[in-house]
């Protein structure tokens, strides 16, 4: 089987700045992001997910309370875990997931909110709110 590349992200340059990092493997995918996650409450039930904060922050609810993640925290979600968070203005961070979540999120951002409900379950998450 051949051997696959190891991949050294240093976290300079235009690639960082611009968000247009990724990096994809069979069992996890890092990618540059910016923005919020979706508005409600939602639990992934065999996905574990995880935001590492470059700038700004993000603001993540639980049912147990909020938390607010700075530059350099990192945020891990068990599966099973109820989430969602929002990120501050000018805000950048790695999320890391499972190639099940990035498909997920890439079906999200093409769906109307009315109809992810129909998409969570696909992915074994579950809206929430």
């Amino acid at each position: 089987m051949p051997k696959k590349p190891t991949i050294l992200v240093t976290g300079q340059g235009p690639d960082v700045v611009r968000g247009s990092l990724s990096a994809i493997g069979d069992s996890f995918i890092i990618h540059h992001w910016q923005g919020s996650g979706p508005p409600y409450l939602h639990v992934h039930y065999e996905d574990d997910e995880a935001w590492h904060i470059l700038e700004g922050s993000l603001s993540f609810s639980f049912p147990e309370g909020k938390l607010i993640a700075t530059k350099g925290t990192t945020v891990f979600v068990p599966a099973g875990l109820p989430h969602t968070y929002s990120a501050d203005e000018g805000s950048r961070y790695l999320v890391i997931l499972t190639p099940r979540l990035d498909q997920l999120i890439a079906e999200l951002h093409k769906t109307p909110i009315k109809d992810h409900a129909a998409v969570m379950k696909k992915y074994r998450s579950e809206i929430l709110d």
